[in-house]
């Protein structure tokens, strides 16, 4: 049930339970498993536009993150028998075992205009029997609160710090060894704010030598480390709710070498001096349109947001803050660089999984 008024009947998979969230959806064709365990989507209720979902089951090393955190996850057509060599179980018992509530066989494609059209709302999914009144489903999807003004992160992050040192796979996952990796120079300091684990893959395949530490870690804390750089992570939901991390970043910027994805862009707007506001349904899927304004190049990316930096606010801060990418969908910004300092920061995923791989040099830079 949706905050307008609107109601989905179809069959339940993954758990018998009562769940609300901010409903978007995902045009992503393939990595439906990535995406349920991306941490960025705390808090929401994914429907995905690709139709025949679950086919390839799932397995442990696909996981980005140490669980699902989403509220919910909504396909035309689950499969329950998946056919593949790397498969260790099926999507369904993956979200059961999270505690997640997954629908199926309703009209996808007429949820998904509907938020394309009206914007991303509020929505319940629920199996208990108990409750499937209609109105009392609306009711409680118009009362419950949406993403603005929420601190996602706290939810997300992890209690402690720990270090990463997982490479990416080379050619076919789990058939090949993984790849020969520089030795470890330099060290990075990455601020989980639900970072997936397929960015940290690829700082180490750079040769890093990663701490991952909890989104609220003091900056004396980080500097104490004497680290090379900073990279701020991924994560969900409000980048101004988040709370306590900019003060935070506008003490690290002054002594080290920032990196932000998505999240970490946002975040590291907001400590320049910027503002950020709510996208009418976001940015979500691997099929986004990203020009380098300094080159003219347009990279195909994967993206996963539903706030953006206002460039107005920027130019207004004070800062010498360069917009270096934008949307070409809707011009919103998708990358940041300081003119004097080394700052920078992409708002879509370099990293993909899934998605296409156009825009993984940034790990290089």
């Amino acid at each position: 049930a949706l905050a307008d008024g609107t109601v989905y009947r179809g069959r339940a998979f993954g758990a018998e339970t009562v769940q609300s969230g901010e409903v978007v959806f995902n045009t992503s064709l393939t990595g439906y498993q990535e995406i349920a365990t991306d941490p960025s989507y705390a808090g929401q209720i994914v429907v995905m536009t690709y139709t025949q979902i679950g086919n390839v089951g799932v397995n442990e090393m696909d996981d980005e993150a140490r669980k699902p955190f989403l509220s919910g996850f909504i396909v035309k057509e689950v499969f329950d028998e998946p056919s593949n060599y790397r498969s260790e179980g099926n999507f369904d018992e993956k979200l059961k075992a999270a505690g997640v509530p997954g629908l199926s066989g309703i009209d996808t494609r007429s949820l998904v205009q509907r938020i394309r059209d009206g914007g991303a709302q509020v929505g319940v999914l629920s199996t208990d029997p108990a409750f499937q009144d209609d109105a009392e489903l609306v009711a409680r999807a118009k009362s419950e609160p949406g993403l603005d003004g929420h601190d996602w992160v706290a939810k997300v992050t992890r209690d402690a710090a720990y270090t990463f040192d997982e490479g990416a796979w080379s050619g076919i996952a789990g058939q090949l060894p993984r790849a020969e990796r520089p030795a470890k120079q330099l060290k990075i300091v990455a601020y989980d704010f639900g970072v997936k684990r397929n960015i940290l893959r690829l700082l180490v395949e750079q040769g890093f030598d990663i701490t991952v530490v909890p989104a609220t870690t003091p900056a004396a804390d980080v500097l104490a480390m004497n680290p090379d750089g900073i990279f701020l992570s991924n994560g969900p939901g409000d980048p101004a709710a988040v709370e306590g991390v900019q003060p935070i970043v506008r003490e690290l910027v002054e002594h080290k070498p920032v990196f932000g994805i998505c999240l970490g862009h946002q975040i590291l707007g907001l400590s320049l001096g910027g503002s950020t506001r709510k996208l009418k349904f976001g940015h979500h899927g691997g099929n986004q349109p990203g020009m380098d304004l300094a080159t003219g190049k347009v990279a195909i990316c994967a993206e996963n947001h539903g706030y953006a930096v206002e460039a107005e606010s920027l130019r207004a801060a004070g800062e010498p803050v360069e917009i270096t990418h934008i949307n070409l969908n809707d011009e919103t910004v998708e990358g940041l660089a300081h003119a004097t300092r080394p700052l920078f920061s992409v708002q879509y995923h370099p990293e993909a999984s899934p998605g296409p791989h156009d825009a993984a040099y940034f790990f290089d830079r």
